[in-house]
């Protein structure tokens, strides 16, 4: 058997530096017995413990803590489809946020478990160390549906390492490698595995600080992919006025007729990159969510919007928050749904600065348009007419109280909107550890990409009271 670090990898070749990778080896010279198999007879919490001792590692408390309910849970008759929660940011119970030398012994353990499906390490400190265990674990648990890594500290060269191991991995089909600094060298690794890889369906790259060499390689092997249902490009690292990867995306666009969400947030798009994407979605018949928030769109911009609204029948949900488009705008969108549109379910104009009057044109739309049902409004100025507009649309029915992100009330016979905790994206970074927090209305995408056939959950989206849990089909709404 070759060393740890040349094991993780699918090709023979690494541009990862020796002395990274001496550092790995010397830090875990048991990596090598990690295809070891354990007896399933006992359950996990006592495996955890007893290979701590062998290899004399720390028990984490935190883990202890977790695969106890899990074995409670197993015993209660539970049989597979469970997703396996040790998130760091839990408040429910202490804490001990897992290591890279933690999740060595936690790979062990769980790569013979068929019952578990799903693992969510998100805001922990495996780093580097931590991601080569885990490219094992893709290559050796052939159960893995979803792998939550986000928040981790993971460099380019442990980005490198999972994007090698996805290269035979066929089992896995959500990744979140959410705010690893993988940055441009660890993202034009994923781009050569998108290549390869034809079971990943959903994959979140958003806050790696991706450059512009590697978005513009995922747009253009996306062109080819079949596969891909989702993917996040949130915030990558871009530098020049040109919105050159606007521009690939919205060739992608043309020719991928798989995408069913897209997100661009804080792509620093214009309104010649609303262009690009509009242009392309004229001839695309599959991308239902559309994420632009956090960009510098003007209303200008609706122009666009509004027309291709007017012909597109996919698009189910545009997500424009943090933008300018101001009333203008609204009012351009407000004719495309009121007089042609009826696709469009939900629409967010969070904080676009627009006055009472965008606002009530909106407003109006729902009116006449039964298929727009959730809309998301605060940080704009409200005036009185605008309050009284929304709370007419609760009252009759026609807007649900969760399927907006405000809520008027009535002091001195004067109307007013308060901010209610709703939104498309309420879970992105943060998951309730308690109580039931699953909805479409604040996890539309999960929603729109079940429709297309898709039949994983998002998982990213959903954590009831157990820390630990069965992974359901949820019913469309």
């Amino acid at each position: 058997m070759g060393s740890p670090r040349e094991t993780a990898s699918a090709p023979a070749s690494s541009s990862a530096p020796a002395p990274a990778r001496a550092t790995i080896q010397a830090r875990f010279p048991g990596a090598a017995l990690l295809g070891q198999r354990e007896s399933p007879e006992s359950g996990l919490q006592k495996q955890y413990s007893n290979l701590c001792m062998e290899k004399s590692q720390k028990i984490n408390p935190f883990i202890l803590h977790i695969l106890q309910e899990l074995d409670e849970e197993v015993k209660k008759g539970l049989e597979g489809g469970i997703t396996l929660n040790i998130a760091g940011n839990n408040r429910l119970v202490p804490v001990e946020r897992v290591t890279g030398q933690d999740f060595w012994i936690l790979s062990r353990i769980l790569k013979n478990c068929r019952y578990i499906n799903g693992l969510d390490v998100g805001y922990n400190l495996i780093s580097d160390v931590g991601a080569y265990y885990a490219a094992k674990l893709l290559q050796k648990q052939l159960y893995l549906t979803y792998l939550n890594l986000m928040f981790n500290d993971i460099g380019p060269e442990g980005g490198e390492l999972i994007a090698k191991a996805l290269h035979k991995n066929q089992t896995l089909k959500y990744l979140r490698m959410t705010g690893n600094k993988i940055e441009n060298t660890g993202g034009m690794f994923f781009a050569a595995m998108l290549q390869i890889n034809s079971s990943l369906e959903k994959l979140d790259l958003g806050d790696c600080d991706l450059g512009m060499q590697s978005v513009i390689a995922i747009a253009t092997v996306l062109t080819r992919n079949q596969a891909i249902k989702a993917i996040n490009l949130n915030r990558p690292i871009l530098y020049g006025e040109q919105e050159e990867s606007t521009v690939h995306v919205g060739r992608m666009l043309k020719e991928n007729h798989c995408l069913v969400a897209l997100h661009m947030c804080k792509h620093d798009m214009k309104n010649s990159g609303i262009q690009q994407l509009c242009d392309a979605l004229y001839l695309n018949s599959s991308l239902r969510y559309l994420d632009v928030s956090c960009n510098k769109i003007t209303h200008d911009g609706m122009v666009y919007v509004a027309d291709v609204l007017k012909s597109n029948t996919t698009l189910e949900v545009i997500d424009l928050s943090f933008n300018r488009i101001e009333n203008a705008g609204a009012n351009y969108l407000s004719e495309a749904l009121t007089s042609h549109n009826r696709s469009l379910k939900a629409l967010s104009v969070v904080s676009n600065n627009i006055e009472g009057e965008g606002l009530v044109a909106l407003s109006q739309s729902m009116k006449t348009n039964l298929t727009f049902s959730h809309i998301y409004i605060w940080g704009n100025k409200f005036d009185e007419a605008t309050c009284v507009a929304y709370l007419h649309l609760i009252q009759m029915g026609r807007l649900k109280p969760d399927n907006t992100d405000v809520e008027p009330f009535v002091v001195d016979g004067h109307v007013y909107l308060a901010e209610v905790s709703n939104g498309l994206k309420k879970h992105y970074y943060w998951t309730s550890t308690y109580g039931e927090c699953y909805d479409h209305s604040s996890n539309s995408e999960s929603c729109y990409i079940a429709q297309a056939g898709v039949q994983w959950h998002n998982l990213s989206s959903v954590q009831p009271a157990s820390l630990v849990q069965a992974i359901l089909p949820q019913p469309l709404k």
